[in-house]
């Protein structure tokens, strides 16, 4: 059941890679028993952790990571998928090209950036840092069960676990721009964070915040790696 609505604040998936190390793209990976995709079970924790629809980011294997997604998000309305040219480039390339196609939706204030490849990301933990932003250069939205909620354009702020940072990152609108121009690499918005102030959230009591970046750590995570 999803926790409180988040307005105007949207997912933002980025699930690109290659998975070079895992021998397959991490967005396909699945549970040894079976079930949904890591790139589906992502969006749902977005979605449930409140997010006001979700973008996806496609890249390596895309037209099978978007057959995933439809699978079990056919309204392209509630989750739309971008797919990125330059993907081979990094992380950051996925990241500028979800922020280049959000600009349009004015609706949209900030968005919480997530990665494809945390299995243990919850829901609590998406919420926890998107209610972060509230109040940070806002506006009023009102509307069935998120009357007098504040929306920041300005907010920035980003999970941490233990007091190491991770994701997800939660990005307004003003800071679009310079988040776009910087990321570079696999860096994404790590260079942008490193010299603006923005809001560390504690989420080390929700989950480990760990990736998966190896067959083996695949493994222990309970996924099946064997593509």
């Amino acid at each position: 059941m999803p926790l409180s609505p988040l307005p105007h604040v949207r997912g933002l998936l980025l699930a690109a890679g290659s998975g070079r190390r895992m021998g397959l793209p991490k967005a396909l990976l699945r549970p040894a028993e079976g079930g949904r995709t890591l790139a589906e079970r992502a969006v749902g924790v977005l979605l449930e952790g409140g997010c006001d629809g979700v973008t996806v980011v496609v890249g390596a294997a895309s037209d099978e990571v978007t057959a995933a997604v439809r699978a079990s998000f056919p309204e392209e309305d509630v989750v739309d998928v971008v797919r990125c040219a330059d993907w081979s480039e990094g992380m950051g390339a996925s990241l500028r090209a979800g922020l280049t196609a959000m600009r349009p939706h004015a609706h949209v204030q900030a968005v919480l950036v997530s990665l494809v490849d945390l299995p243990d990301l919850p829901a609590g933990a998406v919420h926890r840092v998107g209610r972060s932003g509230v109040g940070a250069s806002s506006v009023e939205v009102s509307g069935v069960g998120v009357s007098g909620v504040a929306v920041g354009a300005g907010c920035l702020s980003r999970a941490a676990y233990g007091g190491v940072p991770g994701h997800p990152t939660l990005i307004g609108r003003d800071h679009w721009a310079g988040v776009v121009a910087g990321a570079r690499g696999d860096r994404g918005a790590r260079d942008y964070l490193a010299v603006h102030d923005h809001v560390v959230v504690e989420c080390g009591d929700l989950a480990t915040g760990r990736d998966v970046d190896s067959p083996a750590g695949a493994r222990r995570a309970g996924l099946d790696a064997s593509g």
